[in-house]
């Protein structure tokens, strides 16, 4: 018996019946053959680690564009904390860890440059709009690897693509995932929505303090725990209405005093310029895209393509494109 083996039988021991198992999965788009000491969920999680497009993601913007500071969350310090918040869940439950580390990994592989506000851009001139969720889900089959993808297993690449939206995954870790990348980004955009002086901890609804904390860690665990319990007693994953309830008026809290904050958000018309731009450039010049990209103009339109190539920059190498291609070399900076 493999390593591989004796880890898919553990998974029959200990997991509970509505929980994926990595040995009835639902299979790849190309079939491979199995490894010998690691599960098919266990590879997922690790080809998406060692993706191109995971290791950029230390490089793109959470909330705030080029914040002054090391401590200020990056696209991939918000993945990482997803990923720990879902497998505590997963653990409690006893639900497939890897399968939910695999999701939480490669849910945001598609985020833009400069956050949502690139994503706001690229949706405005895009034809048929743009939606981060459905190009994670076009990094992990097409666009990694050089157009072969990453071969993931089914279960992950719907985890991803509905990790946010309106397709809801059917499997309980990509349910997980979802909850998990809310409970995540609320909490930790107040901490450096706090480090940047942009809101005070005093200004958090009271309501919303004394149900869930008045801490980041305090408010995590509660919803955490919350979502454990309720789940528990009704049998499919699911928080209890008014620990929900709270959790979305923090949310529209942060709406209204954080996301749309002149001086959280006073770069962003900036950066939806140099998105769009450089859209409209590359759409109106495409062989001035890198080769890998140009062969792709033969299967799909230009915008298309396009739009894969400046949702994969990074917020400093969108910056530097924009620079060479429309400031004149003796204007720049050093």
């Amino acid at each position: 018996m493999t390593v591989r083996q004796m880890l898919e039988q553990d998974e029959h021991r200990r997991l509970r019946g509505e929980a994926a198992f990595a040995d009835a999965h639902s299979g790849r788009a190309r079939p491979e053959q199995p490894s010998d000491v690691r599960t098919d969920f266990q590879r997922d999680c690790d080809r998406i680690a060692y993706s191109k497009a995971y290791r950029r993601l230390m490089h793109k913007t959470q909330v705030f564009l080029q914040p002054e500071g090391d401590h200020y969350r990056t696209r991939m310090t918000h993945t990482m904390e997803v990923s720990r918040i879902a497998r505590t869940i997963a653990r409690a439950l006893r639900v497939n860890e890897d399968l939910t580390e695999a999701i939480a990994l490669g849910h945001d592989l598609g985020h833009t440059p400069f956050g949502h506000a690139g994503e706001a851009a690229l949706a405005e001139v895009l034809p048929g709009g743009f939606e981060h969720n459905e190009q994670s889900l076009r990094v992990v089959e097409l666009l990694e690897n050089d157009g072969s993808g990453l071969n993931l297993t089914y279960e992950v690449r719907m985890g991803i693509v509905g990790h946010t939206g309106e397709r809801i995954p059917a499997t309980w870790e990509g349910r997980i995932v979802r909850l998990a990348d809310r409970i995540a980004y609320i909490n930790h955009d107040i901490d450096d929505a706090i480090r940047a002086g942009v809101l005070e901890a005093r200004q958090i609804p009271a309501p919303v303090q004394r149900l869930l904390g008045r801490t980041t860690s305090e408010r995590i665990n509660k919803l955490v725990c919350d979502t454990i319990a309720a789940s528990e007693e009704r049998g499919t994953v699911t928080m209890h209405g008014e620990i929900r309830q709270t959790m979305e008026d923090l949310r529209d809290f942060m709406f209204a005093n954080v996301y749309r904050n002149p001086v959280a958000k006073g770069e962003e018309s900036k950066a939806k310029d140099i998105v769009r731009t450089l859209y409209e450039y590359y759409c109106k010049q495409p062989s001035r895209l890198p080769e890998d990209f140009r062969r792709r103009l033969e299967r799909e339109p230009a915008s298309r393509v396009v739009a894969d190539y400046i949702a994969g920059m990074t917020d400093k190498f969108a910056v530097y494109t924009f620079s060479s291609l429309f400031i004149p070399t003796a204007w720049q900076l050093r």
